[in-house]
């Protein structure tokens, strides 16, 4: 590939785009204090989600298994993410909206554009008021 100057890692992550289109967005999150407050959880039933940091910064991605609203803290699942790894979220994972950490942060997302259906269920929980601490 590429006269032998590159090699592709074909197909690690599925994108799945029920009746709407891929498309490449550009996320800019705001930095949260930490311990970070969780506030809410949402899945997009349509289509996956894919996400890489462009500023060379880590962050924190928490997640709940597909299927029904995550129900008390034991179902959540947080992780560090380093600036040089990308994550994907399969249609229907339920995660917390971008977690930036420090400063200002950029992220390269491919995820559904468009397409009938609102794609983005959310279930509020602060009043679970969880937070996650950074060691």
């Amino acid at each position: 590939m590429n006269n032998g100057y590159a090699t592709r890692h074909h197909h690690i992550a599925s994108c799945t785009h029920e009746g709407g289109d891929i498309g490449l967005s550009i996320f800019v999150a705001k930095p949260r204090q930490t311990p970070l407050a969780l506030s809410v959880m949402e899945y997009h039933p349509f289509g996956s989600q894919t996400f890489f940091s462009m500023d060379g910064l880590d962050y924190v991605v928490v997640v709940a298994k597909a299927g029904d609203a995550p129900r008390s803290v034991e179902d959540l699942h947080a992780f560090y993410v380093k600036s040089n790894q990308g994550i994907h979220y399969n249609a229907g994972v339920w995660h917390h909206p971008l977690l930036a950490l420090e400063q200002v942060s950029s992220f390269l997302v491919v995820d559904r554009i468009g397409g009938e259906g609102h794609n983005c269920v959310e279930v509020d929980i602060s009043d679970w008021q969880v937070a996650v601490e950074i060691a």
